[in-house]
Parts: structure tokens; sequence; C-alpha cells
């Protein structure tokens, strides 16, 4: 049973995609009603979550590095977007994939066919396009030259469902955050209610969860000492709402340490990284006993360092494919709340 309390639904985690420049960073501060990065930010190297209110709701958005940015290498970009995946963890409720109006280009069009690669084929029904403006021409204006003049992006929006919004580079204006929302909380309504999973989305569930069941354990008794002195203080009431307060905040303490840091992250890409080191040391020290000793010693190390590196690119390649050949799963909002943390205070 949902014990939700009325007027608090629960919060929308909305994963947000790029191709380049700083759209995405735009949209986070429109979502938030808060300048969360600066203008002069046009990509990032790590993901990143923060959340805010949407036009009343509860929201929670990640942030990835952009597809096409070129500072970021092959093994280092796949490893975010498994961060990526534990924070959004169980799962996205809309993918918003953002484009700057003004500066649309052949490449965006290929964007649709990368993104089924990286989340699977289902991944198109959870999408809304966000395209960045900061002209002078009014929404039904722009709306007009989405809809009926401009072709290319029209058919962009087309392969990601037809879901398209306008929002302002200037967070501060807020004339369509309601109407953002609103179309939002259609397309999740028009899915049953459901978020988005995959296989890959599901694995990082259950390493979050393992993770903060560790945790939880490790601090057992730094818990327990902290009711006895919260019973030494606050009597009745007092004392259920000083615990309830407590409670949540070490349970989302916990949570955020677990979904940066837990074995999937620790783990996975680790051995791609050894078993590609090996084979390409191997490989490399085979050719290399061509020029001699040294040549095997030399090329064992560049093949070690290749190797490495396209280890850990296989190992993300293999959970890619996981996706596109997954089922959709049917998951309810409520989901996440069955087992919600620390909703029973006894020690594990």
């Amino acid at each position: 049973m949902d014990k939700r309390k009325k007027g608090s639904p629960t919060e929308l985690r909305l994963m947000l995609i790029s191709s380049c420049g700083p759209s995405q960073f735009l949209l986070t501060n429109y979502i938030l009603g808060r300048e969360a990065f600066t203008k002069d930010i046009t990509s990032i190297s790590e993901c990143t979550k923060n959340t805010g209110v949407l036009s009343g709701r509860r929201v929670a958005v990640i942030n990835a590095p952009n597809i096409y940015d070129k500072g970021i290498c092959q093994v280092k970009r796949e490893m975010e977007l498994r961060k990526s995946k534990c924070l959004c963890s169980p799962g996205p409720h809309a993918f918003l994939v953002t484009f700057d109006l003004e500066k649309i280009s052949k490449n965006e069009m290929k964007t649709p066919k990368m993104m089924m690669e990286r989340y699977g084929r289902h991944f198109l029904r959870h999408c809304i396009v966000l395209l960045a403006y900061g002209g002078n021409l009014e929404l039904p204006a722009l709306e007009d030259r989405v809809e009926k003049t401009d072709w290319l992006l029209r058919d962009l929006i087309e392969q990601y469902g037809g879901r398209f919004h306008i929002f302002s580079k200037n967070w501060r204006d807020r004339r369509s955050d309601r109407e953002l929302l609103k179309k939002i909380e259609r397309m999740v309504a028009s899915l049953g209610g459901a978020f988005f999973s995959s296989r890959t989305f599901q694995k990082a569930d259950e390493y979050v969860k393992k993770e903060e069941k560790r945790l939880k354990k490790q601090r057992e008794g730094e818990i327990e000492k902290a009711w006895v002195e919260m019973e030494k203080q606050y009597i009745a009431e007092e004392l259920y709402q000083q615990k309830d307060a407590y409670i949540a905040n070490v349970g989302a303490e916990i949570r955020a340490m677990a979904e940066v840091d837990n074995g999937w992250l620790r783990t996975s890409l680790a051995r791609g990284l050894g078993t590609g080191l090996v084979v390409g040391a191997v490989m490399g020290a085979l050719f290399g006993s061509i020029e001699g000793p040294g040549g095997m010693v030399i090329y064992g190390i560049i093949g070690g360092a290749v190797g490495g590196s396209a280890g850990g690119t296989a190992q993300v390649a293999v959970e890619h494919m996981e996706d596109r050949v997954a089922p959709p799963a049917r998951l309810n909002f409520n989901s996440i709340f069955i087992n919600r943390f620390f909703a029973n205070t006894r020690p594990c």
C-alpha cells in the first residue's frame, strides 16, 4: 500500500542527454529554477545529479558528458554512462534530449540510433526533445516553425516520438515550466506510470541497493548511539519527529554514497581493463619478439595499454548489447517505495 501523503507525488527522475554544447546545462538550470551550471560551462567530464522542484513537483536531474565531447576517452565515457544509470536508479521517468534550436546540425540526426545502442530499443518511448532558444520570437511562432517549416528538425523530433518542448536559455523565464511538467507527466501516464528500465538499469539498481544495505549495516552502531542520545533529550511526539528526521538524513546520505561507489562501478570496468591488459600485453610481446627481447618488452607495454582500453570498452559494449535485446520492464512509480530505505528501523 502506498502511504505517501496526499500532495507529495513521487520524485521524477529526469536524465538529460545532449550531443554537444551547453544546451543540457541550460535545461538543468531551467528545470531547477537556479544556476546549477554557470553560463560558461559547455561540457562536463563526470556525471552529476541535482534535485529541486519543477512547478511544484520534486525532480532529480541527472547530467552526463555530451555525446560528441572530444576531451573524454571512450573508456571514461562508458564509465560515466554506467555511473549515470546508478544515479538514476532504478530508472528514469523521462529522457530529455536537448538541442539548441538555432544550431541544429546534420550530425544531430544520428543521435536517435546512438541512443538506442546505449539504452536499448525501447528508449525512444520515454523521450521528449527539448529545444533551447534565446531569441525574441514568441512561443507560437517558434512552434509553428518547428511543425511546419523546419523539416530537418521535424524529422529529428519524429524519430524521438514526436514530443518536443521549447524552453528559454534564461532560466529565470518561468513562463513555460508548468507546460513542460505537464508534457512529462502525460508521457509517463501514457506508459502506465512506468519508468524506463533495461537489464543494465536493473543491474545498477541491484548493486546500489546492495551497497546501501552494506553501508547501513556498517553504521548500525552509530545509528543506535544517536537514538540513545535522542531518547535522553526528547519525549513523546518530538522524539519520533527527531528520529524520523535523523533516519531520513542518514538514508539520503547512504543512498548518495551508494549511487557513486558500488560493486558494479568498482569491479565491472576493472575486469574489462584487466582482461584487455593481459591479452594486449601477450599479443604485443609476441609481435615484439620479431624485434628481439627489447622489442618484446616495448611492444608488450604498448599492447597492454591498448588492450586495457579496448577491454574496458568491450566490457560495457556487452552491457549495451544486453539492453538492445532486453524486454521492457513495466515498473510502477510506486515500486521504488516498496522496501523504502529505513522503513523498518530494526537492525538488519
